[in-house]
């Protein structure tokens, strides 16, 4: 949500900000990938980060969820559940 807000890295605050925020996450990322597989964890990672950023932008920017995006989301949220349910782990 940080990147409309560095207008293309030309406002520091929001682009450190934002730096940040990639660095903490993909550290967050390596602490996940300790217990579970990669594809689980990046699965999951993208799928609910679609669905956050979907819902965040219609909240702070006003963007139009239409029913399609919506129905997108709600098997993205199916697609995660059913991954991380049925997943095979060592």
């Amino acid at each position: 949500m940080l990147l409309p807000l560095s207008k293309n890295f030309t406002k520091p605050v929001p682009s450190i900000a934002l730096l940040v925020a990639y660095i903490f996450a993909f550290y967050l990322l390596t602490f996940a990938l300790e217990g579970i597989p990669i594809a689980i964890a990046y699965s999951t990672w993208a799928g609910l980060g679609i669905m956050l950023i979907s819902i965040l932008g219609k909240f702070l920017y006003g963007q139009v969820l239409q029913w399609q995006t919506v129905l997108g989301l709600i098997l993205i949220v199916i697609g995660v559940i059913l991954v991380n349910t049925y997943a095979v782990t060592d």
